[in-house]
């Protein structure tokens, strides 16, 4: 392990320094613990509530829902795991260390991935941290619902959390350390608040499922669920980065099982609860049939949900669109992305059906980020964990050349493995209104969409490797697992 010159921590209140530069050992002042809490923070909120309320609404039991929920996040967990150990080692996020697999071009793809979870999430938090907000001012204040009201309160957690990540990650830090611990006590006290009401024995629609049958309508839940580890995948380095090289990967990978299982509490949390709403939102529905008391804590948690979720989405898309932009800083970049999220939010939650656009946005997470995960996993094995920190800095620094240049700054075998799998992925998908593959129906309904993906992205990166070997700079000293190398000389850094 290295030795590493610690350095006192920076205060919340100073604007991050860092962009995606390889963070300074002597910097590196985090433990496993606090990507533990950064994780289980952004998770423990009401925009993962909302995931969990999906199975109930598609007619499932609350057993069938629980069951689903908890396969879902057991799932994506596995997927997850190794993406927490890349930041170490290469000391910045994981979009630009996958540039040693996609090439320093190619690794754009994370960040085309990053924007697209970030939108996501940033989105449903605001919106069901705002929604959370309306439905208690009308109950305890007696507030007039309105589309004025709605976007006055987006406005102001949206507001909140571009305020939040412009200072950065210890302030970030900071917010999520509170929601861990606040959230998960006051999420439990759900438990007297509502214990005269819910009953485990819900026994859903059976008749009436939305994918006409069980499994389809479990899976489809299942994956929902999935998704929220899952969008993890392109952020865990932007957090681990602080972490000193030479952790324990064993470490590192507990901190995201830990993390992503303790997210059972929200998820079950919105099986439950969702069995208590009757039509409308459910935040507000929820509202109505909670007691006063209740009330006034579901705006706690709404509020501080809203912002670790918020935060945690748009912190990593805004550091990474400022090396993919020069132009931009990641203060700029940050505003920019949190703007055009906000006008997301207004036209989508006004305009538009919220369950199908979330429903169909956590669908198209899953299949096209999930192969991503499997490349960069396959690739860090392959290459044994080794990588030339300074040569993933070449397209960020304007440059060409370097280790991971491969052809043109992309390196094909990863990047056509990635498209292929992603297209296959969501041919299978069926995520109405939003995607509705053309083979969705060949198995009665069931979606296939991740398992192709996942399959066909491991065999044709694989294979790739095999038929076109990597050129043997692209390794440490003990070159690949995985065939040979190819002998070539290293293109010249300009």
């Amino acid at each position: 392990m290295s030795t590493v010159a610690q350095n006192s921590k920076p205060k919340i209140t100073e604007i991050e320094g860092f962009g995606i530069d390889t963070i300074p050992d002597a910097d590196r002042t985090s433990t496993p613990w606090d990507l533990f809490r950064i994780q289980f923070g952004g998770a423990n909120t009401f925009a993962t509530v909302l995931l969990g309320t999906f199975p109930i609404a598609f007619g499932l039991s609350f057993w069938q829902g629980v069951g689903s929920v908890v396969l879902g996040v057991l799932v994506g967990t596995l997927f997850l795991m190794p993406m927490g150990i890349f930041g170490p080692r290469t000391g910045t996020n994981n979009a630009v260390s996958s540039g040693a697999h996609l090439g320093v071009r190619g690794r754009i793809a994370g960040s085309f991935l990053s924007l697209l979870t970030a939108i996501a999430f940033y989105s449903i938090s605001v919106w069901v941290g705002g929604d959370a907000l309306v439905g208690a001012f009308v109950k305890l204040f007696g507030a007039t619902d309105s589309q004025g009201l709605r976007i006055f309160l987006y406005a102001l957690i949206g507001l909140i959390v571009v305020v939040v990540v412009v200072f950065g990650y210890q302030f970030m830090l900071f917010v999520n350390r509170i929601a861990v611990w606040l959230n998960t006590a006051l999420m439990l006290l759900a438990i007297v608040a509502f214990a005269g009401v819910f009953h485990a024995d819900f026994a859903g629609t059976p008749d009436n499922l939305l994918l006409g049958g069980f499994w389809p309508t479990f899976i489809l839940s299942a994956l929902i669920a999935m998704s929220n580890p899952i969008s993890f995948g392109a952020f865990l380095g932007d957090w681990a980065r602080y972490i000193p090289n030479g952790t324990s990967n064993a470490k590192l990978m507990l901190a995201t099982l830990g993390a992503q299982a303790m997210t059972l509490i929200p998820f079950i949390f919105g099986v439950a609860t969702m069995t208590l709403v009757t039509g409308g939102d459910y935040v507000v529905g929820l509202i109505g049939a909670a007691p006063n008391w209740y009330a006034y804590i579901i705006i706690v948690v709404a509020f501080i949900g809203g912002l670790s979720t918020g935060t945690t989405s748009l912190y990593g898309t805004g550091l990474d669109f400022s090396s993919v932009f020069p132009k931009l800083s990641r203060v700029k970049a940050t505003i920019a992305i949190g703007s055009v999220a906000f006008i997301f939010i207004v036209v989508g939650r006004l305009f538009t059906d919220l369950l199908g656009a979330v429903n169909g946005f956590v669908g198209a997470i899953v299949v096209t980020t999930t192969p991503w995960m499997i490349i960069m996993a396959i690739g860090f094995w392959n290459r044994r964990g080794w990588y030339a920190n300074e040569d993933l800095q070449v397209f960020n620094r304007g440059k060409t050349g370097g280790r991971y240049w491969f052809s043109n700054g992309i390196n094909w075998r990863a990047m056509a493995a990635w498209i292929i799998a992603a297209v296959l992925g969501l041919q299978f998908g069926y995520y109405p209104p939003v995607i509705v593959g053309q083979w969705s129906g060949v198995a009665g309904g069931i979606d296939l969409s991740l398992v192709v993906s996942i399959v066909s992205a491991a065999v044709l990166y694989i294979a790739a490797l095999l038929i076109w070997p990597e050129p043997d700079y692209a390794f440490g000293p003990k070159g690949p697992r995985i065939g040979r190398s190819a002998k070539r000389e290293i293109p010249e850094v300009k």
